[in-house]
């Protein structure tokens, strides 16, 4: 782009033609890949640096499987190992979670070790790196896992199309590569037609990182053709029910109300033939017992009475949208309308228990290293959240960490405590930070009560509170270096 150009440009004078904004468009968007192309070579060195040691374990993803959870290596067979404490370093100075970091870290591996051909075409501007690391992304986590030289043969057909490969073309080569090189057993339920590269795309997504203003989720779902008949005729029997009873509603509405109905009216039989057979079985009016527990952890900014009724002050419920006052569900840190939860307790089969409200304000301590319930849930309610930079794991499901580490001879020799069980130096530690701060050079501070500054082995600061995560007074640099350009096959 001529100096010119690039004064106008970013001087904000809007008299550019329609080809100098073409020209600038497209130079704009080469830069773009152009950086992601370098940042992925960053990532791939960034790894060598940081082999595993005796106390730093291969980084792995944590994989939900059967009730349990199992590890799983970032890149596949073929590609080193990393450390796992180096990750959090990286994804501080891009801004992103510790999860994403690992991602960009196996993605590189996976594409200069197992996909060369895609690779070299990333950065000879051929094909974009996110398509690139979408296609890693596929082969890392295959199943069966692909082994190097199956991995070979998706990088030389994804390569041969310079990349332009959907979803399920992808699917597909990866199928035909798990045949190729005998990775896994026939599916005798595989189409005879094309045997091995028949995929399986039933699945059911409940989409829960958004959550619409209405205080909906999107679903989505990929079913058997006859499971899929049946549960229409199903909607389409609860949406008439509905009409008949009265609703005014759409048969949209409707039909999403059936299919809630069916998902609690499934809990509650299942529970019916499986429970407990005991007459102190808990049971609701039609005979049933309660539908499976769900526990939702709910905050408003409210009194209501016994009986949740008009009484409601709807101007002290806290933010008010279209819909009317709303309130925060600890769970993936949601807006949950009031109304929801009204018609939630209104349900003979829902099971509703509160809890008393504890004051964030007040400093709770004790003398033991142990911590009691009421201080835990204290500080859960406190952070919401792990406090590390960007992390979003939920406090209920983290360690309590004591901010200066409890020293258990001080009582015996005769010292203060430096690190008492008290609210102003405990926060919440997902396992992975928690075992990042014990072990490596990451320190913080709580400069406020739910407000903490970390500082990493690299001197890079950080400041994490309600709001999120903003970067402290970065070190000064003198500009990036260049960016060595791997060779072409």
């Amino acid at each position: 782009m001529s100096e010119a150009l690039a004064d106008r440009v970013t001087g904000g004078v809007d008299d550019l033609t329609a080809a100098d904004l073409l020209r600038v468009i497209r130079e704009r968007r080469a830069v773009e890949n152009q950086a992601a192309a370098d940042q992925l070579i960053l990532a791939a060195q960034w790894a060598d640096l940081h082999p595993p040691e005796s106390i730093h374990d291969a980084a792995t993803f944590s994989v939900p499987s059967a009730g349990q959870e199992h590890e799983e290596p970032i890149a596949g067979e073929g590609c080193p190992l990393v450390a796992e404490f180096c990750i959090a370093e990286l994804g501080g100075v891009l801004g992103v979670s510790t999860v994403a970091a690992k991602k960009l870290i196996g993605q590189a591996l996976e594409l200069r070790h197992r996909l060369p051909r895609l690779w070299a075409q990333v950065h000879a501007g051929r094909v974009p790196a996110w398509k690139a690391r979408a296609v890693a992304e596929t082969t890392i986590h295959s199943s069966p896992a692909l082994t190097k030289e199956a991995a070979g043969f998706v990088d030389a057909q994804v390569a041969a199309v310079a990349g332009k490969v959907g979803p399920a073309q992808l699917d597909r080569l990866v199928a035909e590569a798990i045949k190729r090189f005998n990775l896994a057993a026939p599916d005798p339920a595989a189409d005879p037609e094309d045997g091995w590269l028949h995929v399986d795309p039933r699945h059911v997504t409940i989409d829960t990182q958004e959550v619409h203003f209405a205080g909906t989720m999107r679903l989505e779902a990929e079913i058997d053709m006859a499971d899929a008949i049946d549960l229409d005729r199903v909607l389409a029997q609860g949406a008439a029910t509905q009409a008949a009873l009265g609703s005014t509603e759409s048969l949209n509405v409707r039909r999403a109300k059936a299919l809630g109905d069916l998902a609690r009216t499934q809990t509650a039989l299942d529970l019916h033939t499986q429970g407990p057979t005991d007459a102190a079985a808990a049971k609701t009016e039609d005979g049933l017992p309660v539908a499976r527990e769900v526990v939702l952890h709910a905050h408003f900014n409210a009194h209501f009475d016994d009986n949740f009724d008009d009484n409601f002050d709807a101007s002290t419920a806290g933010e008010q949208t279209v819909f009317g006052p709303t309130g925060r569900l600890e769970e993936r840190q949601r807006l949950v309308l009031l109304d929801q939860v009204r018609s939630w307790c209104s349900d003979t089969r829902t099971k509703i228990t509160i809890k008393p409200v504890i004051d964030l304000n007040t400093q709770l301590a004790t003398d033991a290293y142990e911590i009691p319930d009421r201080i835990r849930e204290q500080v859960i309610l406190r952070d919401k959240t792990c406090v590390f930079p960007r992390c979003t794991r939920p406090a209920r499901r983290c360690d309590i960490d004591h901010v200066i580490p409890h020293d258990p001879n001080a009582e015996a020799e005769g010292r203060p405590q430096p690190g008492p069980t008290q609210t102003d130096n405990l926060a919440a530690l997902c396992r992975g930070h928690h075992r990042l701060k014990t072990f490596t050079a990451w320190r913080y501070d709580m400069v406020a009560p739910g407000i903490y500054e970390w500082t990493s082995p690299h001197g890079h600061r950080y400041r994490r509170d309600h709001h999120g995560t903003t970067a402290i007074e970065p070190p000064e640099t003198t500009g990036p270096p260049s960016v060595p350009r791997p060779r072409r096959p």
